[in-house]
């Protein structure tokens, strides 16, 4: 009975762990499907936790936070779009620039505006952040294993941002695959000159879908802060954003896959933190840094054997010009 609580405890912190790296994901698809490399995720993610946790500690509401957090993601996702889509930039170089730049002026303006070394105040006042929702019956689900634990804790108990995320998978696919906005955005990603002598505007769909990825990154950072954890912190993202972008590569840009691969990495991040301190048979008590490295470790052998196997829409990374 106590594996099996364990195992339904660990596979409820994937859920949860899951959440910003599927969120991140879902917003790199939408970009990079219409052609736009978005190495800005972690840039995007980071500004919009710090904002939504600047706004959630001043205004005393999570909404309003995370209001912030979907502005702040937008506006750096206009930015790398009016770098590489305005001005056809290098999309590496303008992701990689936006999230440099986040990571240094984040802490500098919470040094600034708080004088707590970077970070925000704590969110302990109710209302600033985004708490668990209980399903009906789940307490008294509770006592019984099974079902029950199963409901109380893999489906009941998680804050909206996490039913939001689990919704999102199946409406992504619907709009990419079975709307006109979805075919258009797609080609746009495989053949943008196509698109252009259809009278289609590149450029206008090219900012959409830069704009719904700021969004739902806006999403992912607002999740970080004032739902999966109780302010901002220096460097809170970890590279969620990288493992996210790994995640879509492993998912080959398809939103059912992807969602796959996150809850892979989740579940190496979250069975990392339940080995800290556990002794294993015939091993003893595994290294911090080596569990801490698992899942970074899991997502370069994973993508060593897959990525050969995924195939990119043909114009990513490339910047479109009507005299080509």
């Amino acid at each position: 009975m106590e594996t099996y609580t364990l195992i339904v405890l660990l596979l409820a912190a994937t859920i949860r762990v899951a959440t910003p790296l599927l969120l991140a994901a879902l917003a790199g698809l939408f970009s990079e499907r219409s052609g736009v490399i978005d190495l800005g995720l972690e840039g995007k993610m980071l500004g919009a936790a710090f904002a939504a946790a600047a706004v959630s500690a001043m205004t005393g509401s999570a909404w309003f936070g995370l209001g912030a957090g979907i502005a702040t993601g937008v506006l750096l996702a206009w930015l790398i779009g009016f770098a590489c889509i305005t001005h056809r930039g290098n999309q590496v170089v303008a992701g990689m620039a936006v999230t440099i730049i986040v990571v240094g002026l984040a802490p500098t303006l919470g040094l600034a505006w708080f004088n707590l070394g970077g970070q925000t105040p704590q969110l302990d006042a109710p209302g600033q952040r985004f708490t668990a929702v209980m399903l009906p019956w789940a307490q008294t689900a509770r006592e019984a294993p099974f079902p029950g634990l199963l409901y109380a804790e893999l489906l009941s108990g998680h804050n909206l941002v996490v039913y939001l995320a689990g919704g999102l998978v199946p409406l992504s696919a619907w709009i990419l695959f079975r709307t006109r906005f979805g075919l258009r955005l797609r080609a746009v990603g495989e053949n943008p000159h196509a698109v252009d002598t259809a009278g289609i505007s590149v450029t206008r769909l090219r900012y959409q879908a830069v704009t719904i990825s700021g969004v739902l990154c806006g999403v992912a950072g607002a999740y970080l802060s004032t739902a999966a954890n109780s302010g901002f912190v220096r460097d809170m993202t970890a590279g969620k954003g990288y493992l996210a972008l790994a995640a879509l590569i492993f998912g080959k840009w398809r939103p059912w896959p992807t969602l796959g691969a996150c809850l892979l990495f989740a579940f190496t991040d979250a069975l990392a933190t339940r080995l800290q301190g556990v002794a294993l048979p015939l091993v003893g008590v595994v290294p911090v840094q080596f569990i801490l490295a698992l899942p970074y470790a899991l997502t370069v052998l994973l993508l060593a054997g897959f990525v050969g196997q995924a195939h990119p829409p043909k114009v990513i990374g490339l910047p479109y010009s009507k005299e080509k």
